[in-house]
């Protein structure tokens, strides 16, 4: 009995569900600081304006004018407070500075301290996107399972198809784990 085109779809959903995961871990860690400024800092920075939260990027632009300074410059002028306020909550270690056209945030250079918590905090990031692999790996086992007793496909597609699901989590893990390592020796770089 050939691999019905529901199981193939169910494999393919999953290998989009464990490409997702990896995306979003990739988003977590531009998120981090490393030694230099990046504008990701402040992905998930909102601001006040006209009575919403509004994400920092749709109220101004933020560039690096040098290593370790961020440059935020609203596209209207009226919202520099509400910047500078969103930006003091922030924990990257330096205080936002207002000159009336634009806010500076310099950050301070990086200590050993600091440099540890944040590769805990990327293993911790990394496990959980391993976690979740696996979790994908379980669901999807069981719906084969429940295919095979359904009679959708045999034993032997069973066991190719979760040996084919198994090499992908492999796959996918060794990614996390690239990713994790990658990310680390950026944070533990001078």
């Amino acid at each position: 009995m050939p691999i019905t085109e529901a199981v193939n779809a169910l494999v393919a959903k999953t290998e989009e569900a464990m490409q997702e995961r990896l995306a979003k871990l990739s988003r977590d860690f531009s998120g981090l600081r490393t030694g230099r400024a990046n504008p990701m800092l402040l992905e998930n920075v909102k601001v006040e304006y006209y009575g919403q939260m509004v994400p920092l990027k749709q109220v101004a632009a933020v560039s690096v004018p040098e290593a370790r300074v961020l440059e935020i410059r609203p596209w209207d002028p009226s919202a520099l407070k509400e910047i500078e306020k969103a930006l003091s909550k922030v924990d990257l270690g330096g205080q936002p500075m207002n000159d009336g056209k634009l806010v500076r945030l310099c950050l301070p250079a990086m200590n050993e301290e600091r440099r540890k918590e944040l590769c805990k905090v990327v293993k911790r990031l990394g496990e959980d996107a391993k976690v979740g692999l696996r979790g994908d790996r379980h669901e999807i086992l069981e719906k084969l399972k429940k295919a095979e007793k359904a009679k959708e496909i045999s034993q032997d597609e069973l066991k190719l198809l979760e040996a084919k699901v198994q090499k992908s989590i492999d796959g996918w893990s060794k990614q996390v784990d690239e990713s994790v390592a990658l990310k680390e020796k950026e944070i533990t770089t001078v």
